[in-house]
């Protein structure tokens, strides 16, 4: 053996050192591989379709770093197998000095091998050094002087913490017992350069560089990071701030992770507590856990609504979103999602449509029509009263114009227009609208502009009354004037005509005494039975002009239709209409008002003169009288052309009338069956069978 000259131990001879060094280069090769399986490690953590397209050259590039290591490796491993033969060689000529030659050719390949690893480093794309204890720089690689901006002959002698805030020297001071106890070191390391203000991160890896069995320095080979770390600190803090909830969970339901929104959701203050707690006790319904899914479940996007138990019992009712997480083998690991609050949504959603039926019931309560019509004339809402007024249902209205409506009014389009274009903000207006059936009707609209939330026009809002009762009242009222003022003055001529006609009888019967000419006498004779037609004309005038006090008595109807076909007699003449009154002998008295009774027979009279008069030129109006048990009854059939059948529930309806306008006030049959109703009796109306309307009176019989 070379004896020690220096005084040093074995380990210090050459060929201890090449030892040591070849040691060494396999530590540096067992080391790269445990980095590379790290790296192969994290590349396979989560399925190769979620790598981002950046970075899915990284596993092409560790694959031609290990070529170039295992390339330098094997140069390295030659050249000191050549110093393990130099060695050898001083060592046969020992105390003899090497020569020049051998010298020099030793240090050509300590040059070389130090060459040959400057230029392995400098290949690496991460950033490499080997610094000593002290945290001297002694070798870095180009990646380090690129990050620096720095040569490389300005860091090597240098110490580590003259280009670095972090980290700092206390820290790595701090760690550095453990790492000479280990000798090897990895992690995620926060670095702050000096020249650069934006902190970097480095996934490193050191490994002691020992000399004899004592640590003399570190070998660092870090990944930069930065990258990935930046996007996983904006995750974390978007998913620390995100208003919505954000869960981590097992496929059965239970909890692994969730973001402080969501705990505030659930009502927790720890997120510790929520994660704590069973699957099922989320539930507020039963049933299997809220947020699991069945076994058979592919992991697919599901969007639902589900109800959940808050910490304080309450439910509140969520929008939940979630998908599965696979592994790298494509099983299902866990469950992602977010969940919404809608809780207040429903609830407002709820009021709201209270709100709206409370609106619909109260427009359909309102005895009124109500249309909205927007700037294009368009009908926009129209509540139900539509079909009682024009015959329509509001469908068929909304989103029509008024145009588009048959018989539409032009005083309602005109009414439109005026306060829509603003002449006027509130207006009303009469106008005449036929129902659907064809009868016409009395309106008054009311109408008035209508506002957006913005304050500008949107339309009119109108409120349609139909006041066609009224101004028939106003019409009858008016007739009734009319009629008291003729009763009044019939009265009057009727009292002034009984003088003069008494003396008429009078004077023709003395005459008839003395005249002794039969033809005379016939003459007188038929003077005198005239004059007592006459007579009983005005008899009658007077009696339903000032009829006696009300009171119901024991009549004969038989009578009472006598009274009433003579007061009507000229008018059936005239129209050529022909009386059938057939009397029943033996009638038993009724119990009335004579005068409300012939008030009764002269209106179903007169109906059956018009009935007839619209058919032909001539008729006949057939009366009979009849008994029952307790009652007797009258009944008037024309030979008219009858009453249409969808007529026959409505002709005893206020103001229903199928006559031309200005030809009936549509009271007529509604008063008489008033009037027989407070007699206790009753009217109908029916088709007979060989045509024409038949109308029966039928009132009790006088006790």
């Amino acid at each position: 053996m070379i004896p020690d000259q220096t005084g040093g131990s074995p380990d210090s001879h050459p060929e201890g050192i090449l030892e040591q060094e070849e040691s060494q280069l396999w530590r540096w090769v067992l080391g790269f591989f445990i980095l590379l399986a790290f790296a192969l490690a994290a590349l396979l953590w989560e399925r190769l379709e979620n790598i981002p397209f950046s970075l899915r050259a990284i596993p092409i590039g560790v694959l031609a770093l290990s070529i170039l290591f295992a390339v330098y490796a094997y140069g390295r491993r030659r050249e000191v197998s050549e110093l393990k033969g130099l060695l050898r060689g001083l060592q046969e000529h020992v105390g003899a000095a090497p020569s020049e030659e051998q010298l020099d050719q030793l240090s050509q390949v300590i040059l070389r091998s130090q060459r040959n690893f400057k230029e392995l480093i400098d290949s690496l794309d991460d950033p490499a050094c080997a610094t000593a204890l002290d945290g001297t720089l002694r070798t870095v690689n180009r990646r380090v002087a690129e990050l620096t901006g720095l040569p490389y002959t300005e860091l090597v002698g240098h110490k580590i913490f003259d280009f670095f805030e972090e980290p700092a020297r206390e820290l790595l001071e701090g760690g550095l017992g453990r790492f000479l106890e280990k000798r090897r070191w990895a992690g995620v390391v926060r670095v702050q350069l000096k020249n650069n203000p934006r902190p970097l991160y480095f996934d490193c890896m050191l490994n002691a560089i020992v000399k004899g069995d004592e640590v003399v320095g570190a070998s660092i080979l870090g990944r930069d990071v930065t990258e990935q770390r930046e996007k996983e600190m904006r995750f974390t803090e978007l998913f620390e701030t995100l208003q919505e909830g954000v869960y981590f969970s097992t496929p059965d339901g239970h909890l692994l992770d969730a973001n402080p929104a969501l705990v505030n959701m659930l009502g927790y203050t720890e997120k510790k507590d929520l994660l704590l707690v069973d699957p099922s006790a989320l539930n507020f319904e039963p049933g299997p856990p809220a947020l699991g899914r069945a076994v058979d479940d592919h992991g697919g996007l599901r969007t639902r609504e589900i109800k959940l138990r808050r910490k304080d019992g309450a439910a509140a009712v969520f929008l939940d979103s979630s998908r599965a997480v696979w592994d790298t083998s494509g099983n299902i690991i866990r469950y992602q999602g977010t969940l919404v609050d809608i809780t207040e949504k429903r609830k407002m959603e709820r009021e709201l449509a209270q709100q709206e039926e409370f609106r619909r019931r109260l427009l359909e309560s309102f005895p009124d029509l109500i249309l909205v019509v927007d700037l294009g004339e368009r009908y926009t809402f129209v509540n139900s009263r539509a079909r009682d007024l024009l015959g329509y249902q509001p469908e068929d209205l909304v989103g029509k114009k008024i145009s588009d409506l048959e018989d539409h009014s032009p005083e309602m389009a005109a009414l439109y227009h005026t306060v829509v274009s603003g002449k006027q903000a509130f207006a009303s207006a009469e106008y005449g609208a036929r129902h659907r059936d064809g009868n016409w009707r009395t309106m008054r609209a009311s109408c008035s502009q209508l506002f957006d939330a913005e304050g500008k026009t949107s339309g009119v809002i109108m409120s349609v009354r139909d006041i066609t009762l009224e101004r028939k009242l106003e019409q009858q009222v008016v007739q009734s004037e009319r009629l008291a003022a003729m009763g009044a003055m019939i009265g009057g001529v009727a009292h002034e005509l009984n003088n003069p006609l008494t003396s008429i009888l009078g004077v023709s019967e003395l005459m008839q005494d003395k005249e002794t000419s039969e033809s005379g006498r016939k003459q007188l004779a038929l003077l005198q039975q005239q004059a007592r037609r006459a007579a009983d004309i005005v008899q009658n005038l007077t009696y339903f002009a000032r009829p006696p006090a009300p009171g119901k008595s024991r009549l004969n109807l038989i009578e009472v239709i006598d009274r009433t076909l003579n007061l009507h007699a000229y008018s059936l003449r005239k129209n050529n209409i022909t009386v059938d009154f057939l009397r029943e002998e033996g009638l038993p008295y009724a119990l009335g008002d004579p005068h409300q009774l012939m008030q009764v027979f002269l209106n179903l009279i007169m109906n059956a003169e018009q009935a007839i008069r619209e058919a032909r030129d001539k008729g006949t109006l057939r009366i009979r009288t009849g008994k029952s048990d307790g009652s007797v009854w009258v009944s008037f059939h024309d030979d008219g052309p009858g009453i249409p059948k969808e007529n026959l529930p409505s002709i005893f309806d206020p103001f229903y009338t199928t006559k031309r306008p200005g030809r009936g006030t549509g009271l007529g049959l509604s008063i008489c069956k008033s009037v027989i109703k407070e007699h206790n009796g009753s009217i109908d109306a029916t088709n007979a069978a060989d045509g024409g309307a038949v109308f029966t009176v039928t009132l009790p019989v006088a006790g």
